[in-house]
């Protein structure tokens, strides 16, 4: 499915040149909103990544809806770069990075002017501070997303989920009384018209040690791809809640729905 050959840059070339305009025009635009009109700053993000997934060539399909309850955590799983340009394009929502995210060429500049909340999820000692940061941008009423499985999977299977981050779901309905988490799969079933096989989620899936660049060039050649978001039911928590047991009642039940996207079956039960 990866175009080769000399029609293989003339792809690249013209989607990198249609992009252009978007980044020069929507990185200003978005830093001066952020700081004179912090409504229409919410709002900027989903238009610039409408944008740019029309220029790839990505389709995308929603299921359900974003609970409008607030506060709202989003958990979702995740597979790729291209989650964030889906879910950015789908409503107003900052997400929750690491830290090393914030240094890097570009994907960190994007992820600062989204208002991203950068922690350092391996520092154990401080996963109180974390959640109370999140806990007051959740407060201000900021929808914001959480990859709980920790890292990008390969896009066959889901990971485990990392309870630690709900809690902050908990700081925010010790304070206000309720809030909620939502999760939310994200999965890419088909390239081209043709459903995805095991082989050819490399083509969408950046995880491990795979190069960035190189993945990038072999995904601005592909025909269009098909996303499906499905956005599942909110759970209330409150102070007492088991995150724990939170986690993976949202990791079995986005593991099914990941398997219904991509096999149009319901998964056996294990």
């Amino acid at each position: 499915m990866v175009e080769q050959g000399p029609f293989r840059y003339l792809k690249i070339g013209f989607r990198v040149a249609a992009m252009l305009p978007a980044f020069a025009l929507g990185l200003p635009a978005q830093w001066v909103a952020l700081r004179v009109a912090p409504g229409l700053a919410r709002w900027m993000p989903v238009i610039f990544h409408r944008y740019l997934l029309f220029v790839l060539g990505v389709r995308v399909e929603k299921i359900g809806a974003l609970d409008p309850r607030k506060p709202i955590l989003i958990a979702s799983n995740h597979l790729s770069w291209l989650d964030i340009v889906v879910i950015s394009s789908l409503a107003p929502v900052s997400f929750i990075a690491k830290s090393e995210v914030g240094a890097w060429p570009l994907f960190g500049t994007l992820a600062r002017l989204q208002r991203s909340v950068f922690v350092e999820r391996e520092r154990r000692g401080k996963t109180g501070e974390v959640n109370r940061s999140i806990a007051a941008r959740l407060e201000k009423g900021d929808a914001l997303v959480l990859f709980a499985e920790g890292t990008t999977s390969d896009g066959t299977r889901i990971l485990p989920f990392r309870s630690a981050l709900i809690g902050a779901a908990q700081a925010v309905a010790g304070g206000s009384g309720r809030s909620v988490v939502q999760p939310l799969n994200i999965a890419y079933p088909r390239i081209g018209g043709l459903p995805i096989g095991r082989v050819d989620h490399p083509m969408i899936a950046w995880h491990g040690d795979m190069d960035l660049l190189p993945h990038l060039g072999d995904f601005l050649t592909l025909p269009n791809v098909d996303c499906r978001v499905t956005f599942l039911g909110a759970r209330d928590v409150e102070p007492g809640s088991d995150r724990k047991a939170l986690a993976r009642d949202m990791e079995t039940e986005i593991r099914r729905s990941h398997a219904r996207a991509l096999t149009g079956r319901e998964p056996h039960a294990a």
